[in-house]
């Protein structure tokens, strides 16, 4: 589709046209007179000199001249496709444990086994490759914990960051509030768009200053949401093993708790839902489209109109040279 960036300029053709066609019967006047009262065309001006075909010639080239040029100026544009605006995404921390449980192999990935870390990194890697406008960092917790990468939407260095996990960079332990708290300290809200955490882990909080409680009461204060997932299952379990009493809340807790949700992955094809799942929670917003490809076209009417200025000046070097 054309459209005119300035249309406003094409008030000029009228007076254009206008000016050339008295300009025009003020020259055939001059060529009348002159031939009337002295037949001696040394006396005629150039316009007077040329023949009239040439004339015509002359001015019709710098009329066309003349309309290309404030054709120009009114900017032709060609509208091509519209231009999908990127989704307004909001800021996702990714909280790994990285303790030494992490390391077993009871997950499935193209008939081989594979350690419990190795497939939550193929995972993640999926979902932060799907969200293109989200804000996305990575803390990996142990003894203590640590951040990876900042939020950013750099998803190449996202990637480059899970690509470098491994089993034990944090310690052995499994400190969850400081991994909750670091990750609170560093997202921040956008509009209607409330960050969110995914924690991942396969086990309960045993190391770090800070508690879970106080973490998911600082999340309540923030608006937070947290989504937990519990990696693997419970190689130890049994009907007669009697159930750990712990004072921290669960993994569900935390999650209820904070307005998230809970899940629990025992193979790959579980926690390839769970973050179908988590990404169909915490959806982006679309933006309508506003723009459009644009190809600016007055570049060609202004060489065209160049053009034909040089014409008409060839015009009258090769009359005067005749």
């Amino acid at each position: 589709m054309i459209a005119l960036a300035h249309p406003a300029w094409l008030w000029l053709l009228p007076l254009i046209a206008l000016g050339f066609v008295f300009g025009a019967r003020r020259v055939d006047a001059v060529v009348a007179q002159a031939h009337l009262v002295h037949p001696d065309l040394s006396l005629l001006d150039d316009s007077a000199a040329q023949t009239p075909s040439t004339r015509r010639l002359h001015t019709w080239l710098n009329f066309l001249a003349a309309t290309l040029l404030v054709a120009g100026l009114a900017q032709p544009q060609w509208l091509g496709p519209v231009v999908p605006e990127k989704p307004q995404g909001r800021d996702i921390m990714l909280l790994v444990d990285t303790s030494s449980s992490m390391s077993i192999d009871d997950f499935e990935s193209n008939r081989q086994r594979v350690s419990r870390l190795d497939v939550l990194k193929s995972v993640a890697r999926r979902f932060v490759q799907a969200r293109d406008g989200d804000r996305f960092g990575l803390i990996a917790f142990g003894d203590h914990a640590a951040t990876l990468t900042a939020p950013t939407f750099d998803q190449d260095l996202m990637l480059a960051s899970l690509a470098r996990l491994q089993v034990g960079i944090s310690g052995e332990a499994t400190a969850i509030g400081d991994a909750l708290g670091l990750a609170l300290k560093q997202v921040k809200s956008e509009g209607r768009l409330q960050p969110a955490l995914i924690l991942f882990s396969d086990g309960d909080n045993t190391a770090g200053e800070m508690t879970p409680d106080e973490a998911v009461v600082a999340a309540q204060a923030l608006g937070v949401k947290i989504y937990t997932v519990e990696i693997g299952t419970d190689l130890f379990a049994s009907p007669t093993r009697p159930v750990s009493k712990s004072t921290n809340p669960s993994l569900k807790q935390m999650a209820d708790a904070s307005g998230g949700k809970y899940y629990v992955a025992g193979t790959t094809q579980a926690l390839q839902a769970i973050i179908v799942d988590i990404g169909r929670l915490e959806t982006s917003i679309v933006r309508p489209a506003t723009r459009r490809q644009v190809s600016e076209w007055y570049w060609v009417l202004l060489l065209a109109a160049a053009a034909l200025l040089v014409l008409a000046q060839l015009l009258n070097l090769r009359e005067r040279a005749a």
